[in-house]
């Protein structure tokens, strides 16, 4: 969930280009990276603590190989409540933001109320996540959950215009 908000500001090509090398490469060097932009260490390193303080670039982190860390299955799951107001949307979220295999959850239109999806090691762990977890959250009334059989396409990468 983001809690800090954007700085709105319009974005000139050469943060566009430090955005796309960035995305793609967050370990780069400033030096690198300047010599990429077409801009000297100093102003491109300013460019991007701007663009890190305005809230365009949120974070770094390393990707970790889901099967190392034993948690190769991926599960979609589709939450209804039993009711809808205020309190119970803050209650659900509050309690699913506890939950580590959860990696995402999302409040959505439609049939159902939330989106989860989660990484587990197998289909006993998902059996425990589903039973034991889920449907215990506050005012969880139903599910619907897909398993992924295969992961065509995977990406924290948006699209940048050129």
């Amino acid at each position: 969930m983001r809690d800090k908000q954007v700085v709105e500001r319009p974005l000139d090509k050469i943060d566009l280009r430090i955005l796309k090398y960035l995305q793609n490469n967050g370990r780069m060097s400033m030096t690198e990276l300047a010599d990429k932009v077409g801009l000297s260490t100093t102003p491109c390193t300013e460019r991007v603590r701007k663009l890190e303080r305005d809230g365009i670039i949120e974070g770094y982190y390393a990707r970790l190989n889901p099967q190392a860390m034993n948690s190769s299955l991926l599960v979609f799951v589709e939450i209804k409540l039993a009711a809808k107001s205020g309190d119970i949307f803050d209650s659900f979220r509050r309690e699913v933001q506890k939950l580590p295999e959860v990696m995402e959850c999302h409040l959505v239109s439609g049939e159902y109320d939330y989106l989860l999806k989660a990484r587990i090691s197998d289909m006993s762990m998902y059996r425990k996540l589903l039973g034991d977890i889920l449907l215990k959250l506050p005012h969880a009334n139903e599910s619907r959950s897909y398993v992924v059989m295969e992961e065509v396409k995977e990406t924290l990468a948006l699209p940048i215009p050129d």
